[in-house]
């Protein structure tokens, strides 16, 4: 199922820039808490898993030149392409 929900999108992009940034490189797959108090994400054991689709590669080339440049330069590279990254929830 394809996230529409503008909050939990935030999320997601907010979950994927760590993922990257940790993971040193574009991760198609990412796990998220499924409880959320004041917009955050609360740690707990029960988490949602989502597939990270990204439809073009130069987007996708342009987020892996963004990681090392650091948390600013990628978030700002993320926004930009927000519409050609797309999170699926695997059931």
């Amino acid at each position: 199922m394809k996230e529409t929900d503008a909050e939990k999108l935030a999320l997601l992009h907010e979950r994927f820039c760590d993922v990257c940034l940790v993971e040193k490189e574009v991760w198609t797959e990412i796990y998220m808490p499924r409880t959320f108090k004041d917009g955050t994400a609360v740690r707990t054991n029960l988490q949602d898993k989502y597939d990270v689709i990204i439809d073009d590669q130069a987007v996708e080339d342009a987020l892996e030149a963004n990681i090392p440049l650091g948390k600013a330069a990628l978030s700002a590279a993320i926004q930009e392409y927000r519409t050609h990254v797309t999170f699926v929830k695997k059931a």
